[in-house]
């Protein structure tokens, strides 16, 4: 599916009163991950307040390991640093990968903000090299400010 057909059913979901924000990310991580083809694992980490560490607060896909993220490890860890998005095409390319799957040839990070201060950020791996471009990263860009704004 397209990824902009989804934006109706995202602003259903980050819309819902009665939904807990964790809930909303949920609830968004289970319909990209089922909706889009390329999305095998999709998940939200979110900095702590006082350490220097990413936190899964949702995911759906295959269950990971790497519930925790110190800053500057990995893909993730480097993205909480560099505030940047980060696309990866090839991972086993990349020196600093945290391997969660055998599966995953790419990946991509997009830094959520609130304030100014990065708070955390989507993290979709997929099976599929090459597999993510600029209307992804516009899109999860526009996915983390929604959720952003409800935090």
């Amino acid at each position: 599916m397209k990824i902009e057909k989804l934006k109706p059913q995202i602003l259903t979901i980050t819309n819902q009163p009665d939904l807990l924000t964790k809930e909303k990310m949920q609830a968004v991580c289970d319909l990209l991950q089922a909706n889009v083809d390329t999305y095998d694992w999709v998940g939200f980490y979110m900095a702590h307040e006082t350490e220097p560490t990413l936190h899964l607060w949702s995911q759906a896909g295959e269950p990971t390991d790497h519930t925790v993220i110190p800053f500057g490890k990995g893909i993730c860890g480097q993205v909480a640093v560099s505030n940047a998005n980060f696309v990866v095409d090839d991972v086993h390319a990349q020196d600093n990968y945290i391997a969660c799957s055998i599966h995953v040839k790419s990946e991509i990070v997009i830094p959520m903000f609130k304030n100014g201060k990065n708070i955390g950020q989507i993290d979709i791996d997929s099976n599929t090299p090459n597999a993510f471009n600029e209307k992804d990263e516009r899109f999860l860009e526009w996915i983390n400010e929604l959720i952003a704004a409800q935090l």
